[in-house]
C-alpha cells in the first residue's frame, strides 16, 4: 500500500494520460483508476485510518489532527487536549480504540513507513522513525526546504524497495509526503510537484522490478493511493485571532493550558477544525441545549467569507449542516441508513 499523499485524482490521471509516469501508467492499464472520496476529517494521520484500520477515524478515537478531551481521561496533561503535530504523535497508537485491530496485527511479517498510525509494526519494522530520521525531516520542515522533502520521499522508497526484495512480508505500508508537502508550498501544478509523483513512479516501478526479477510479481497486489487531495490556500483566517477579537478567551495549540476557556479551537488541518463550548462539561453537549447561548456565535462565523459548512451535532446520531449561500439540513443516521433531509436549500450539493 503506497500512499501518494495529497495527491488529487484529476492531476494524477493528467500526469498518467501524459506518459510521465509509465510504471503508474501500466498499473492503470492492467488494473484500475478510481477517484475515492477521503475521510473525515481528511488530514493526514486520522485519515490514514480507512487503509490501516477499516474505520472512520473518529468511530476509533481520532476525531482530528488536534481534540478535546472532555472526559479528562486520555489527554491528562496540555489543557486536556491532543496535537499529533509533533512530540505527542507517539499517542495515536495509544490512543485508538484497542478493540479495533491494525492490519500490522492482522498480517505478518510487515514493515510500514512514515506511518502515522503503527501498532503492531516491531521497532525494527517502523521506517521513519529513528531519532535521525526525526531530525532530518524537523530540520528540512524548520528551514522551508521544499525540496528536501523530495530527498527523503526518494530514500523513503528506496529503503522500502530494499526490504520488499530481500525480505518477505505479507503486507507494507509506504507513505510519500513530497507531493502534499510541494503542493502546499507551491500549489498541484507546479513543476516540483510532478518531481514529487515521478518519485512515487519510480517507488512503484523498482519494487515490480524486483518482483519480477525473483518471481513475486504475480502474487504480489500494489495499490496506490491518497489521503486526501489539495486545493490552494490564498487567503487564512486565524480562529483563535477571531474569537479573541469578539471577546472570547479560547485553549488552542501550542500554547493549549487555558482549561477554563470559553472555547477550545482544535484546527485539524485542510480548513477544518472543531470548536468545542462549554468546557467544564465533562461528556458531550449537543446543539440543542446549547443553542440559546451560542446561536449568536455560530450565525455570526458562518458569514465569515472563511467559512463554508458549519455542522452542528445534535444528537449521536443526527446533525445540522449550514451554508450561508446553500441553506441548510438535517442528517441522520440509524445502523446503517442514512437520512439527508434539505430545509430550503442543500448544504451539500447532493441533489
Amino acid at each position: 500500500m503506497i500512499i501518494a499523499d495529497g495527491a488529487r485524482p484529476d492531476v494524477l490521471a493528467r500526469s498518467i494520460d501524459s506518459a510521465r509516469l509509465p510504471a503508474l501508467r501500466a498499473l492503470r492499464d492492467e488494473g484500475s483508476l478510481s477517484t475515492i472520496t477521503s475521510a473525515f476529517p481528511s488530514v493526514t494521520g486520522p485519515a490514514y485510518a480507512p487503509f490501516l484500520m477499516g474505520r472512520y477515524p473518529g468511530s476509533v478515537g481520532l476525531p482530528g489532527l488536534r481534540w478535546y478531551d472532555r472526559s479528562r481521561r486520555i489527554a491528562r496533561l496540555s489543557g486536556h487536549s491532543r496535537s499529533y503535530v509533533g512530540a505527542e504523535m507517539r499517542f495515536v497508537d495509544r490512543d485508538i480504540d484497542p478493540a479495533s485491530p491494525t492490519i500490522f496485527e492482522l498480517a505478518k511479517p510487515n514493515f510500514g513507513a512514515l506511518s502515522v498510525i503503527g501498532r503492531g509494526l516491531r521497532p525494527r519494522n517502523r521506517i521513519g522513525r529513528s531519532p535521525v530520521f526525526v531530525a532530518r525531516a524537523a530540520a528540512t520542515h524548520f528551514r522551508g526546504d521544499v525540496r528536501g522533502w523530495l530527498a527523503i520521499d526518494r530514500s523513503v522508497g528506496e529503503e522500502a524497495a530494499r526490504r520488499l526484495r530481500t525480505t518477505r512480508n505479507r503486507y507494507a505500508f509506504i507513505a510519500l509526503t513530497g507531493i502534499d508537502k510541494t503542493s502546499h508550498a507551491q500549489g498541484q501544478d507546479a513543476p516540483i510537484v510532478a518531481d514529487a509523483m515521478r518519485i512515487v513512479d519510480e517507488t512503484v516501478a523498482q519494487i515490480r522490478a524486483d518482483a519480477e526479477r525473483d518471481g513475486r510479481w504475480k502474487k504480489m497486489h500494489i495499490w496506490v493511493a491518497s489521503d486526501h487531495g489539495h486545493s490552494a490556500v490564498r487567503e487564512h483566517e486565524d480562529l483563535v485571532e477571531l474569537l479573541t477579537e469578539w471577546g472570547y478567551s479560547t485553549l488552542a495549540h501550542p500554547w493549549a493550558f487555558q482549561t477554563s476557556a470559553d472555547i477550545a479551537v482544535m484546527v485539524s488541518g485542510n480548513a477544518m477544525s472543531h470548536l468545542y463550548l462549554e468546557l467544564e462539561r465533562r461528556t458531550r453537549p449537543f446543539w440543542t441545549p446549547l443553542r440559546d447561548r451560542w446561536e449568536d456565535l455560530a450565525q455570526r462565523l458562518l458569514h465569515r467569507a472563511s467559512v463554508d459548512l458549519m455542522i452542528l451535532p445534535t444528537s449521536a446520531s443526527s446533525c445540522e449542516i449550514r451554508s450561508a449561500g446553500r441553506g441548510t439540513a438535517t442528517l441522520d443516521w440509524q445502523e446503517s441508513r442514512y437520512s439527508y433531509i434539505p430545509h430550503g436549500g442543500d448544504p451539500l450539493g447532493v441533489g
